[in-house]
């Protein structure tokens, strides 16, 4: 079958762009070099090169023999995570590692091709596609002849830009919260690990020859009128529970917020206000799940241990946590950036043959500085604007995230028209 370009509703990726594959073979990885693209590297978004493992030069020659991706090309994973998209923002060179191919744009907008493989249209055509049993693998015959919206290149042009500008204030605000969230960690450092938190004249206690006791307890110097004690002094430690799968009852797509480790996997956001599923009043009766209040701290405590988040209203959680409920004179900042100070002691305390795993005990036996109530209110006065912005933007991201889904199937389909949406946004 041959596509007449012009007039055809949809083309094949094969006819408008060069696909190449990845070497299949693993390098010799080395500590620094030219940064080398994985599947776990590849999320729907922009491409990161920040967290990926490296190769000498020698190495990235070898694997970009056939061709060196460049910015405007678009990385997909093939196995095991497959069908995913990167955007390549940057001219930075890199190379592809296993199970991953790169698609070069040849005779259409590069963005508008992007925003056409995240789209439903194609990710349809990815699950049918995909083989194995043990192991799914989408082929680079299949990559090739996905079938994508054919618009005139104007066309394209525009929706790019309607669905760029969602992403770009996306990005702005995912930017501003890592500063902000970092400002908050530095500021919890400062003050209660390098104890220089400012004094009664606005020095910094410690290097301004503020007073020192030693504690046999924690083996150290803590500031005078603080004391040591554990997390238990910081709040109530909860467990979770999962009402019974097999009724379905308990279960609902609206009620009772409901948390598993899972959730915080693909929700990074530092607050979170529902999972994938919600439990039923039955379910919360019919389980050890228990409702604890907003600014309730969750920790995951196995499979992983570490993840962390604030509740943004009451919810409930699997036993993969052990949550802290924090004591009215500890400030939820302080309790969230406490587990993220010592999660490597707290990890190191867990147990299990099968996977390691945190009990409530252990977690409430962690050895804790408690600071004085005056500290711990100017630090909740000093940190907690810096955590509704967050919150704040955490909110928008998801809104324009929504809208951004919304239009991007409904101009793909033709279903609202270009020009409309294009006045709309410039209202907002």
């Amino acid at each position: 079958m041959s596509f007449d370009i012009e007039t055809a509703d949809y083309i094949k990726l094969d006819e408008v762009t060069n696909v190449y594959d990845s070497l299949h073979q693993t390098p010799t990885y080395s500590e620094t070099g030219i940064p080398m693209i994985r599947v776990t590297d590849i999320k729907d978004g922009m491409l990161d090169l920040s967290q990926t493992l490296k190769v000498e030069v020698d190495v990235y020659k070898e694997f970009t023999k056939k061709y060196r991706p460049q910015m405007g090309d678009i990385v997909v994973s093939r196995v095991g995570s497959y069908g995913k998209f990167s955007f390549v923002n940057t001219n930075s060179p890199f190379c592809l590692g296993q199970n991953t191919a790169i698609i070069n744009p040849t005779n259409i907008d590069n963005r508008y091709l992007y925003y056409c493989l995240i789209s439903n249209v194609v990710k349809n055509q990815i699950e049918q596609n995909v083989v194995g049993s043990t192991q799914k693998t989408l082929s680079l015959k299949s990559i090739k002849a996905l079938e994508i919206p054919n618009k005139k290149l104007d066309v394209q042009k525009k929706i790019a830009s309607i669905l760029s500008s969602l992403d770009d204030k996306i990005e702005v605000n995912t930017r501003m919260n890592k500063v902000l969230e970092q400002i908050a960690q530095i500021i919890f450092k400062q003050w209660f690990v390098d104890f220089e938190f400012p004094n009664e004249n606005g020095q910094r206690y410690k290097s301004s020859g503020g007073e020192m006791v030693w504690c046999s307890e924690l083996d150290k110097d803590i500031p005078k009128g603080w004391s040591n004690g554990t997390v238990e002094d910081l709040g109530m430690v909860v467990g979770g529970g999962t009402p019974s799968k097999d009724n379905d009852e308990f279960f609902t797509t609206k009620g009772i917020p409901w948390i598993t480790p899972r959730d915080l996997s693909t929700n990074k956001n530092k607050y979170i206000y529902r999972g994938s599923t919600d439990i039923t009043e039955l379910g919360l009766k019919n389980s050890s799940a228990t409702l604890m209040p907003e600014g309730t701290v969750l920790f995951s405590s196995r499979a992983p241990i570490g993840y962390t988040a604030i509740a943004a209203c009451p919810v409930t959680t699997n036993q993969g946590f052990k949550s802290i409920v924090p004591k009215s004179n500890i400030p939820t900042e302080f309790v969230y950036n406490f587990l993220k100070e010592n999660l490597e002691l707290i990890e190191s305390m867990a147990s299990g043959s099968t996977f390691k795993e945190v009990s409530g005990g252990v977690l409430k036996r962690v050895k804790a500085i408690i600071p004085n109530d005056e500290i711990l209110e100017k630090f909740k006065a000093l940190v907690t604007p810096l955590g509704d912005k967050i919150k704040h933007n955490e909110r928008e991201i998801v809104a324009l995230g929504n809208l951004r889904d919304t239009l991007l199937s409904k101009l793909m389909s033709g279903e609202i028209d270009v020009s409309t949406v294009e006045h709309e946004l410039a209202v907002m």
